[in-house]
């Protein structure tokens, strides 16, 4: 370890990795609030993932469709925030990845799958409403169509939690578990204003553990921090990952 180095990256073994949209960005996917950001530039899409207008709405359906053969990009690959962070698990630290984002980078990193929580869901699948039976949406995009169906014929959903709905008990809690256990806390890339997954930090923190945050616009977790890194994500991960594999 470097001399150099700050105290929080000393001597610590268990991980826990808060990740927004700005983890990402590297990888060619923009953010949702920032400049470029997805509803910056058109923040009638926000509409398309509301839960009750989707259902309500077949209209709102078939342009949620038609946007997401856009968001659903299978030759994106993870850069090397994903990759850093795949590495110091791989390199015997204790870390679990708690995503926000639903894009599986992490886990196409080398990050293990049983060791990231998709707090906000996945667009590699989706479910249907009436007999919730879930699809690769690979399967569901190939047929075609402005709108497609089950097989039962009821709606499908990405598997994403949209505005309106919440997260999944069972992941929020086993979420909530790993930031109770961590020793160090790093939130990467997130605009933290989404709750409940914004408060694992302020959880985290009251049970011990060390709050850094990476991210280039100011957070409302910033106070809890013992430091905040305003370095692009692309090198600043890399970095405190080398260090904290030697640490």
């Amino acid at each position: 370890m470097d001399t150099d180095a700050p105290e929080w990256m000393r001597g610590v073994t268990r991980i826990a990795v808060l990740t927004g949209a700005g983890i990402s960005t590297d990888s060619g996917i923009p953010d949702y609030r920032g400049p470029q950001g997805i509803w910056t530039k058109d923040p009638s899409l926000a509409d398309l993932f509301t839960y009750d207008t989707f259902v309500a709405d077949a209209g709102v359906r078939r342009r949620l469709w038609s946007s997401y053969r856009e968001l659903y990009r299978t030759e994106v690959a993870p850069n090397a925030a994903h990759a850093a962070l795949a590495e110091l698990e791989h390199g015997g630290k204790a870390v679990r990845v708690l995503t926000q984002n639903v894009d599986g980078l992490h886990q196409k990193a080398g990050s293990s799958e049983r060791k990231v929580l998709e707090l906000h869901g996945s667009l590699a699948t989706v479910t249907c409403l009436s007999c919730g039976e879930r699809s690769p949406t690979s399967n569901v995009l190939e047929r075609g169509g402005e709108e497609p169906a089950c097989s039962c014929g009821g709606i499908l959903k990405p598997s994403v939690v949209m505005f309106g709905q919440f997260l999944d008990e069972d992941v929020l809690g086993r979420a909530g578990a790993v930031a109770r256990a961590s020793q160090l806390f790093l939130a990467i890339g997130s605009s933290l204003m989404v709750e409940p997954a914004a408060g694992l930090c302020a959880e985290a923190v009251r049970h011990g553990a060390t709050l850094v945050i990476v991210n280039r616009d100011p957070t409302p977790y910033d106070d809890l921090a013992t430091e905040v890194i305003r370095e692009p994500i692309g090198t600043a991960v890399p970095r405190i990952c080398a260090a904290l594999l030697h640490g």
